[in-house]
Order: structure tokens, then sequence, then C-alpha cells
């Protein structure tokens, strides 16, 4: 616990605190000049004139007027700080507790807010004591409050106490509130801040107040949110059925398939579902079955790529007792199963030539024959089928029947892949966060801003499937509390044969194209060391090296140097013998 003397009224000495370097932090800046991003981590930031700032502040004034501008600019702030603590909490595992903490001010320095200094700072996790007091110089909004509307009477500092009290209030896990006791915007010399509990501020209910959507206002922008995303997620009430319960989408093709379903599921005709492996076709043959009127009858899958050839007929259509070796009984077969409701045959283009046969004739006059039968059953069974082939060309090829395919391809739904609905994807991500958040007992924060941007580049050769396994290993990965970063979805991140992928143009991970370059970030001359011999081994076993022994072997430290994660880093210390 650190505790030095203060005194609010007065600029106190400081020198009993002081912040750890900021080096840090500043090695987490990117500015990628190509794509017109800035990165602090894997989260999108933006250079803003501090001016434009300033508008936005009397705009709100004059349209809300001070008190209203104020609250929104608090939430405003409180979110800004909340953000960055879940990102500086991750930076600093192996700093004091202040120093970790500390990340926070100085990134309100880093961002060109505030100059911050510390005076005091108390944090005891284990009595939840806290309480802490900076001195702000130069801050933007008492400027720009200045320039607008002259010396205040009540301090306005608005957005920088929200970061605070945002900040401090997901580090320490419990609402903490900063006051500013001094303003520049009043007239003083510098602001000075102060944060403790909520519980322990008279006027508790006030300051939280602030922190609160404005009933009426705010209220109503939170209602014109709600519809616009209702008209944005709208199903008609044709579309509303099992499938869409089910399944997240919003994008056109997904909203063409959930039609086309629709139409189907009102008729008894045969439908061939085609997509690629991983799309959801078993999905949509269910939500097919759930909204037509068999949806309370028997819905049978079978994966015809799973049976054994000569064990398929039985499978499908039942088998008399002693019609082979082994058939010590009589048993119904899946078609049977499925009377008055709805069979789904995935990968029918596995089925053998008998079997295909069968299937003809079960579709051409609804009866079937047990294997070693000797008489026919009637039988009503909706038949659904599935491939992720091309059955015209099976059928020229002589792999499938031509006859056969005709009577599958009477109402033929194309489900599109992944990389034909990208609009779904930041659904899916919350959709499959949510399941597995809850499956885990997990509380994850959502992912990075990178971590989407790649989603989002990304061909999916697996679709729908590849995703939810990814986010699922997210979860796994990540902390509570924290954001999944881009390298828990894509594990070959931290390999040392790609030590810097991304999503190229071509939808794949590849070698970083772009220049992802770091304000302090040398110049290297590659000829001369291509010229000198010095092979790329040589180079990164020089690197890392010269990296652990410029953070004395702490391997954290020498990660955050080479722009690696710790797990990339131990590898290839591990790899290289290196001590």
């Amino acid at each position: 616990m650190i505790s030095p003397q203060h005194n609010p009224t007065s600029e106190p000495e400081t020198e009993a605190l002081a912040f750890p370097s900021a080096a840090d932090l500043v090695a987490q800046i990117q500015f990628d000049f190509d794509q017109g991003k800035i990165w602090f981590q894997e989260q999108r930031m933006l250079l803003v004139h501090a001016a434009v700032m300033g508008e936005l502040r009397k705009g709100l004034i004059h349209s809300l007027g001070v008190e209203r501008a104020s609250s929104f600019l608090l939430r405003f702030g409180y979110q800004s700080g909340w953000r960055d603590a879940q990102m500086a909490r991750a930076l600093r595992p192996e700093m004091t507790v202040a120093e970790a903490f500390f990340a926070g001010p100085q990134l309100h320095g880093i961002k060109g807010m505030v100059k911050v200094s510390p005076v005091a700072f108390e944090f005891d996790p284990d009595t939840e004591h806290f309480y802490s007091e900076f001195l702000w110089h130069g801050s933007y909004e008492a400027e720009q409050h200045i320039a607008e509307f002259g010396i205040a009477t009540d301090p306005i500092c608005w957005t920088l106490i929200g970061y605070a009290s945002g900040y401090a209030t997901y580090f320490c896990g419990r609402p903490i509130l900063f006051r500013e006791v001094n303003c520049e915007g009043c007239g003083d010399s510098h602001c000075t801040i102060i944060g403790k509990p909520a519980s322990e501020w008279p006027d508790r209910d006030r300051i939280e107040r602030w922190l609160t959507p404005e009933p009426i206002a705010d209220e109503l922008m939170s209602l014109q949110q709600q519809l616009d995303s209702l008209k944005a997620s709208f199903r008609s009430h044709e579309l509303v059925d099992d499938f869409l319960l089910n399944s997240v989408g919003r994008s056109e093709p997904f909203k063409q398939v959930c039609q086309l379903i629709k139409k189907a599921s009102q008729s008894k005709a045969t439908v061939l579902i085609r997509g690629e492996t991983g799309v959801g076709k078993e999905i949509v043959a269910r939500g097919l079955h759930a909204a037509s009127e068999r949806t309370d009858k028997a819905f049978v899958a079978v994966n015809c790529a799973c049976i054994p050839p000569d064990l398929i007929e039985s499978e499908l259509f039942g088998v008399e007792k002693g019609a082979y070796t082994g058939a010590t009984t009589s048993r119904e077969g899946r078609f049977e199963r499925a009377h008055k409701g709805t069979i789904f045959l995935d990968e029918v283009i596995e089925l053998s030539p008998r079997a295909q046969a069968s299937l003809l004739r079960v579709l051409q006059e609804s009866e079937i024959e047990r294997v070693g039968g000797t008489h026919t059953r009637k039988i009503d069974v909706r038949v659904v089928a599935a491939t992720n082939e091309d059955l015209e060309t099976a059928v020229a090829e002589g792999r499938f029947r031509a006859d056969l395919f005709f009577r599958l391809n009477v109402l033929p739904v194309r489900i599109p892949p992944l990389r034909e609905r990208f609009d779904d994807i930041p659904l899916l991500v919350d959709h499959f966060l949510e399941k597995y958040c809850t499956l885990y007992g997990k509380n994850i924060t959502g992912i990075s801003d990178k971590a989407l941007e790649a989603l989002l580049r990304y061909k999916w050769p697996g679709n729908i499937r590849e995703l939810e396994n990814m986010i699922e290993r997210g979860v796994i990965l990540a902390n509570n509390g924290q954001a999944i970063e881009l390298h828990s979805l894509f594990p070959s991140l931290s390999e040392p044969s790609h030590p810097l992928n991304v999503i190229g143009k071509d939808g794949m991970l590849s070698p970083l194209g772009g220049p992802m370059m770091r304000p302090d970030s040398p110049t290297v001359d590659v000829d001369h060391l291509l010229d000198q011999g010095i092979s790329l081994d040589i180079l990164e076993q020089e690197m890392i090296q010269r990296a652990m022994q410029r953070s004395d072997g702490n391997v954290t430290h020498a990660a955050r140097l080479l722009g690696l994660t710790r797990p990339a880093l131990a590898y290839r210390l591990k790899k290289l013998n290196i001590e």
C-alpha cells in the first residue's frame, strides 16, 4: 500500500510516487498506413483534433444543456477508461499494483488529453480499500471550455473524470468514483482529482446519477436504437420458425435462404440442400421440418458417409430376421422411424448403387421393402437430401443415378458459404460468445477490433463450424473480464514459422504485408544484412538474446520488446535452447 501525505487544496510534493517507464505502452501503438488505421494492442484508435472535441462539447452544451451534456461526456469518458483498463491489466502482469494501475494515467498523457502526476495511491485488494489522488496539468477539456465559455464556476473536465472513474472501476472490480477538487477550467493552476469507492462519497447518488443515462433524452435514444436494431434484424411473420430461432444472420443471402426454406416447408416435395462443409445444412433441414406440418413428428438424420456400403440398405430400410448372418431379429430402418415425419440424408452421394435404386423406389412409390423381406410397406416420409459435392458431375461420371438426381432436385436450396455472408459474422460471433461463455462459466467482454477485422477478411474454408470452433477456443484461452485477441483465434500466429501473420488479401493467413509501423521503429538495412550473409535464423537468435539481456531475463518484458506474446517467445526460447 502506498500512502504519502497529501493536501488536495495545494500542490503537494510528488517525489514519493513516480510513474514507471511508459515504453511498454508506447510500444503497443501501431500505425497501419496502408489500411488507414491506428492500433493500440488490438483495439482500433483515432487521432482527433482537440478543437474538434471542443466543438463537440459546445454542440452538446447548446443542444442538451450543461447538466445533460456533462452526464453524456462523463459516460463517454467512463467507457473509454473501462476499455483501456481491460488492455492495461494484461500489459503489466509482473509489476506492482501501483505500477500496473498507473498505466491508465500514463495513457491519458500518451493520448494527449492531460499531463498526470501521482500524489497518493492506496489500494488493498484484501480489504478493498482504495484512495488515490492525481494532479492534472494542461487539461484539453479545460482549455477548450475556457476558449468557448470562459472561466467556469464548477469543475468541467467531465470526460477526463469519467475516464478515471471507468478505469479505476474496472481495475479494482468495484465502483470507484473520481471528483475534481481543483480545476484549471475554474481558474486554478492545475486540476486535482481524488478517487474513492462510490460508497465513501457523501453525494454518491448525485455522482452516480451523472453516470446513468438521463431518463428522457437518453432513453428515447436507446429506444430508437432498439427500434433500428429490430428493423435491421426484422424477419417477417412468415419467417418465424425454428430454423430462424436457431440461426443467426441478417445478410441478403441468409434472408433469401430463409424465404426459400419457408416456401419449401409448405409443400411435400423433396428438397436437395447444397453447400460446403460446415455451412449448416442439417440446421436448415431441421428448420424446414420445424416449419412444416410435420413438426410434431420425428426428424431422423442420417449421415450416409458414416455407414458401411454393405449395411446402408439395412440401416435405411430395415431388415428381417435371418436375412443374413447376424440378423437374429427383425428391426425397422430409418425410413420407418421417420414415418409421418422427415428424414435427412446427408452426404447422399455416398449411397451405394443398390441403395440409390431403393431410394428411388421410395421417392416414386412411397413404399419400402426390408432387406430379406417379402412384402412392401407404405410410408409417408418427407425426404431432405444434402451434399457438398456437385451431383451433376457425379451423374456424368456414372457415380450417381441421373433419375435419382432429378427426383431429389425438385426444390434445390443452396446454402451460401460464410465468405458470402460477411454481414453475419459479428452476429454469429456474439451468438457463439454467449453460448460458450455460458457453457464454460466465463465473462468474456467480446473480441478485439483487430481480431474482428481478421474474421471479416478470412476466407473461412470451414465456414460456420470453423467460426464456432474458433470462438470456443478463444473463450477457453481468454482471461475472465478480457476480450479475445487475435492470437487466441488463429493459433498459428504464435508459431515460429509465422511470427507476424495476418489475414492477407487472399483471405487466408499470410505474412504481414502492410507497414505496421511503430512511431519509434528503427530503419533496418535489409540489403546490408543480406550482403553480410546473415540468415533469418541467426537474426532471430541474436534479437531474442539481446531482448532477454535488456530485460534481465524477464520473458514477459522481452516479449514486449520483440512484439510477441509471452507463449510465442517461450516457444522460441525452448526451440533455440536459450536460458
